[in-house]
């Protein structure tokens, strides 16, 4: 294996240039044919002595910092033999690939418990069947807990014998998270802050930091499986419910809404993903700069409440759904721990290619 600068290695064809921008916020790097594979390339720029590289030449004032063409071609790189390349890029990039079968997988059962969510609790759609004659395709021994009519309520139409709560009145006595410092060393339990639930419909718990706690603290912060979290801060009103039995505590930005009965988190889960529920937040949230709710607006919000009957069929069956999508984000979190691993090893030469395509087969 050799090394060499960037530049000798890669170029932009189209533009000519060794390394070119292809937008003011983008450098484009592409692989010279024959000599460097540009899946190579792809694995080789997010490396991390690539970035640290990247970030020791950037120049500019805060916010406007960029690192020059110029200073990321004088960077030496190692180059393996052209086929070594794409053995190294096949093996990485079949890593990418579970992950992203795992990740569309995940994303399909979430619509899927969405969906059905939407078909009993907002569209009323098994008991609109039996208005209309109709089979509701559901077994007899679900589509006999819905009623046949539908009554007038505070909150428009709903189904007979559901009654209008607010999410105080199906949860305990709310809580305001932990004030601590995120830290990246293991000093203490995760530390769940609101960064680690705006993005999905899962957390990933492999990228919450922790935070240092005593067993005071832990105690009195530490998470249960069913907690249900709400933003109301910097992001209002965006919310998880605990899926996972583990050590952690939750920020301050978060509030804690512990369901009184079982099956209600479930339930909760997909409320707070529902656009009812977003019209709330998007209604009574406060503040002008910076938008915020609180424990006494969420607890009052309103919520069509089916019978505990209903809510248990539901938790079940989208719990084995959300069993799947939970082993399915861990098993991602595995395996991009390998891809990362692996990375710089096989780069660098210090991993060869055959004994990383035999650790391939034992997770594969």
């Amino acid at each position: 294996m050799e090394n060499g600068k960037i530049a000798r290695y890669y170029a932009n064809s189209d533009l000519g240039g060794d390394v070119a921008h292809g937008s003011t916020e983008f450098i484009v790097v592409r692989g010279r044919p024959g000599v460097t594979d540009s899946e190579y390339a792809f694995y080789v720029a997010r490396s991390d002595f690539v970035r640290e590289y990247a970030i020791g030449q950037m120049t500019g004032t805060s916010g406007r910092q960029r690192v020059s063409t110029d200073a990321l071609a004088e960077l030496d790189v190692p180059l393996p033999p052209f086929p070594e390349q794409r053995a190294i890029a096949h093996v990485l990039g079949t890593l990418d690939d579970r992950i992203e079968v795992n990740r569309r997988m995940s994303a399909t059962l979430e619509q899927i418990a969405r969906a059905l969510f939407k078909s009993w609790f907002i569209d009323f759609d098994p008991v609109r069947a039996k208005m209309a004659g109709r089979d509701t395709g559901l077994p007899r021994d679900i589509a006999d807990l819905f009623p046949g009519r539908l009554v007038d309520s505070e909150l428009g139409e709903i189904p007979e014998g559901w009654k209008v709560r607010t999410l105080g009145d199906l949860c305990h006595k709310p809580q305001y998270g932990f004030t601590a410092s995120a830290q990246d060393e293991p000093v203490g339990p995760r530390f769940l802050r609101i960064t680690d639930i705006n993005k999905e419909s899962w957390v990933s718990w492999s990228r919450v930091p922790y935070c240092r706690a005593s067993d005071e603290e832990f105690s009195k912060y530490r998470l249960n499986r069913g907690d249900v979290l709400i933003a109301r801060m910097a992001d209002p009103g965006h919310g998880v419910v605990v899926e996972e039995d583990l050590e952690a505590v939750f920020a301050s930005y978060l509030i804690r809404f512990r369901p009184i009965a079982s099956g209600t988190g479930r339930f909760l889960q997909y409320w707070l993903r529902s656009d009812a529920y977003w019209h709330l937040v998007r209604g009574r949230a406060t503040g002008t700069t910076r938008r915020s709710l609180n424990a006494k607006v969420l607890s009052r919000f309103p919520i069509v409440a089916p019978p505990t009957a209903i809510v248990c069929v539901f938790a079940g069956v989208v719990g084995l759904w959300r069993d799947r999508l939970v082993a399915n984000v861990g098993e991602m979190e595995t395996l991009a721990v390998l891809r990362d691993t692996l990375l710089p090893k096989l780069i660098s030469g210090e991993i060869r290619v055959p004994d990383a395509e035999r650790v391939l087969e034992s997770v594969t």
